[in-house]
């Protein structure tokens, strides 16, 4: 492998572990603050692609207006699960409320696929076409990609450093029954949980499909990525979904090299080894 290619392969697992890191983030949030793996987060990034398809190529909405429409559309979707499916079973045990988000993860994908089954995409976001890096050559839509995930992973750094709610969860994450003994409303932060990993989820839709094209069956595929990059940077540890996304972004796309065709058995793979040898991940304590 010569240094270009691996400049090449570099930039590309970058990207590609951009998305994973904002879908891992989803991910941690909810965890962090409820306890649940919400398997739904991958039908979030889905949707946010879907609506954006249908604000600029049905509706013919301008693209600043068509990403608020579908980043807004997406977040109720996410308080409504959170309000109908999650809290009326709050009581339940943290294994029958994964299996909610399962069920509403099927649910979601299935209405997609009444109203089509078949894949879209939208004219790329301005820019140029492509980039030159040294002798490597960057997509202009790949910078919007690392771009985006930068300032949203920077924008959550100083939501939950720097602010009152930000705060809050934090605190639930750290012990849901003290935070709600010193006053924290425990409910309205699960409900905030929800809107903000859908918000996530959707601006991730909104990036990723003019890159490649988005179906009903796509948010499964990148939501289980997304998981595996949790894993490997450990469950509950916000810098590690990042490292966790990007690393896998990259491992998968050296690996696709050298074994072509086997990039989503490298991914689950992955996450094997990482449940077999260090469960607690990258970042975690054991």
């Amino acid at each position: 492998m010569f240094p270009d290619q691996i400049l090449q392969f570099l930039l590309s697992g970058l990207t590609i572990g951009s998305i994973y890191a904002l879908i891992a983030l989803g991910f941690t949030i909810i965890y962090n603050t409820t306890g649940i793996i919400n398997f739904a987060q991958g039908e979030f990034v889905m949707l946010g692609g879907m609506f954006m398809v249908g604000c600029t190529r049905l509706l013919h909405l301008p693209l600043p207006v068509g990403m608020l429409v579908t980043i807004m559309a997406v977040m109720l979707v996410g308080a409504l699960i959170e309000r109908l499916a999650i809290k009326p079973a709050r009581n339940k045990s943290i294994v029958t409320l994964i299996i909610i988000t399962i069920g509403v993860s099927i649910a979601l994908k299935a209405a997609v696929a009444f109203f089509s089954k078949d894949s879209f995409t939208y004219p790329p976001f301005p820019g140029p076409e492509h980039v030159s890096i040294g002798n490597a050559s960057l997509p202009g839509q790949s910078l919007w990609i690392m771009g985006t995930a930068g300032c949203i992973m920077a924008a959550l750094w100083l939501f939950f450093h720097f602010t009152i709610r930000g705060k809050a969860m934090r605190a639930c994450a750290i012990n849901r029954e003290a935070a709600n003994i010193v006053g924290i409303d425990v409910e309205k932060m699960s409900l905030l949980s929800f809107g903000l990993s859908a918000l996530i989820g959707a601006i991730a839709g909104i990036v990723v499909t003019p890159t490649t094209q988005m179906a009903w069956y796509r948010g499964t595929e990148l939501g289980m990525k997304g998981f595996c990059a949790v894993i490997l940077g450990g469950l509950g540890s916000s810098p590690g979904a990042v490292i966790g996304g990007l690393l896998l972004g990259l491992l998968e796309t050296f690996g696709n090299y050298l074994f072509s065709g086997y990039r989503d058995a490298i991914a689950f793979s992955i996450f094997l080894l990482v449940i077999f040898i260090r469960p607690q991940g990258i970042l975690r304590r054991k």
